[in-house]
């Protein structure tokens, strides 16, 4: 039994799994976020005899729902109804930022590496957002 983790993007999905002890995740792989998202994700469900979803909960600085926040619930409909299985919201404030190790920091002359080199955090993005979800879990056991 695992948990499956998800970085939902409006262009790319970045998607993690737990170990078998459901203590750590790991980077899974970028899903482009098209037509076969859902075919993709049962693969994944399948092969890695995933148990439970977690989804990243996309809100502002202030901790409001942001211009995604409304995709995302309806993503979590159709996972709800597609897989019939438990999704639960995980905060993911920060995530991409602390995936990229940037700390908030940019270089102006930075900014076409890191726009170019973000396609490659997605999945580290979704391991984080797993993460917190799992130690917050594991600690009220």
């Amino acid at each position: 039994m695992r948990f499956l983790g998800i970085d939902y993007g409006t262009k790319r999905i970045g998607v993690a799994v737990s170990d078998e002890n459901i203590i750590l995740a790991f980077p899974k792989g970028i899903l482009p976020n098209d037509l076969n998202i859902f075919k993709n994700l049962e693969e994944i469900l399948k092969i890695e005899n995933v148990s439970e979803i977690v989804v990243g909960e996309s809100v502002d600085f202030k901790g409001q729902e942001n211009v995604v926040s409304k995709e995302i619930e309806i993503f979590i409909s159709e996972l709800k109804n597609k897989f019939n299985l438990p999704v639960h919201k995980q905060k993911e404030f920060l995530t991409s930022v602390e995936a990229r190790g940037e700390g908030g920091k940019e270089k102006n002359n930075d900014r076409k590496i890191k726009r170019e080199g973000s396609k490659k955090i997605d999945d580290s993005a979704a391991a984080l957002i797993l993460q917190r979800y799992l130690d917050r879990r594991n600690l009220q056991k």
